[in-house]
C-alpha cells in the first residue's frame, strides 16, 4: 500500500498533540497509514539494495531498517516526544562495519528525500574520502563521474571555514572541503509520494549512486587497512 495523504495527517497531529496517551489511542492508525506503507517501501526496494550491495540491511522492522517515532530526548532540550519525520535506511550491520555508508529515504508533512551518504562520519573517515580524492583513486573517479552524470541528487554537506587544497580546482572543493558528505534529492512532489510507482523511482535512482556509494566503501576499507579501526 503506498503512503496518503493520511500518513502525513498523523505525522503533524501526533507532533503536534505531543501526547502518548493519544498516540497509544491512535497507535492502530499509525500502523496502518505510516508503518505499514514504510515498511512495504523498505521490502520493494531490498532487491535493489542488495544489488547494490548484498550487505545491506533491508528489515522491514523497527530499530531495523525502520525508524521510531519516538524522539529520543536524552541529549536534546527540545522536549517533544514525536517526531513528525519517519525514515528507512539501508546499512551494513552496526556491530559489524561502525561508521558506515548508507542509503535512506525519508518522510514529513513537508516533502520527502532520499539519496546516499556518509552521515555522521568520523573525522577520520572524511580523511580517508580526501585521501582517495586527492590520489585520484579509481573509485573516486566512477563517483565523480557516476555523479556529473546524473541530475537527481545534489551533494550536501557542511563546508570548513579555511580553505584546506586551495591549489585544487572548484570542482575538487566540493569533495575535499567537506565536513560531511551525502548526496540528497529532495521533493514536494506528493503525487509521486503517493504513487505506487515510487519505489521503482527511488530505485532506479538509488542506482544512480552504486558508484558513489562503493567509493565510500573503499574509504572506509582504507581506514581500516591503515588503523585497524
Amino acid at each position: 500500500m503506498p503512503f496518503t495523504p493520511q500518513t502525513l495527517d498523523f505525522l503533524a497531529e501526533n507532533k503536534l498533540r505531543n501526547d502518548k496517551q493519544w498516540y497509544q489511542e491512535h497507535k492502530p492508525q499509525f500502523k496502518k497509514n505510516v508503518f505499514e506503507p514504510l515498511a512495504e517501501l523498505v521490502t520493494q526496494l531490498a532487491p535493489a539494495m542488495h544489488e547494490i550491495d548484498p550487505m545491506l540491511i533491508a528489515e522491514p522492522k523497527t530499530g531495523k531498517s525502520i525508524s521510531r517515532v519516538f524522539r529520543d530526548t536524552r541529549f536534546t532540550k527540545d522536549p517533544s516526544l514525536f517526531r513528525e519525520e519517519m525514515w528507512c535506511v539501508f546499512t551494513r550491520d552496526k556491530k559489524a562495519y561502525t561508521s558506515a555508508p548508507g542509503y535512506f529515504f525519508e518522510l514529513s508533512p513537508d516533502g520527502f528525500r532520499y539519496g546516499c551518504g556518509y552521515f555522521d562520519a568520523p573525522p577520520k573517515v572524511m580523511d580517508a574520502i580526501r585521501t582517495l580524492v586527492l590520489k585520484q583513486d579509481k573509485s573516486f573517479l566512477a563517483a565523480k563521474q557516476a555523479y556529473e552524470k546524473q541530475d537527481v541528487f545534489t551533494m550536501e554537506g557542511d563546508f570548513y571555514k579555511r580553505v584546506r587544497y586551495p591549489e585544487q580546482p572548484q570542482d575538487m572543493q566540493d569533495w575535499l572541503q567537506r565536513k560531511g558528505i551525502s548526496f540528497n534529492h529532495n521533493s514536494k512532489d506528493f503525487h509521486l509520494l503517493f504513487s505506487p510507482e515510487l519505489h521503482s523511482t527511488v530505485a532506479q535512482h538509488f542506482r544512480l549512486l552504486a558508484p558513489v556509494y562503493a567509493f565510500f566503501l573503499r574509504a572506509r576499507l582504507l581506514l581500516l587497512e591503515e588503523t585497524g579501526v
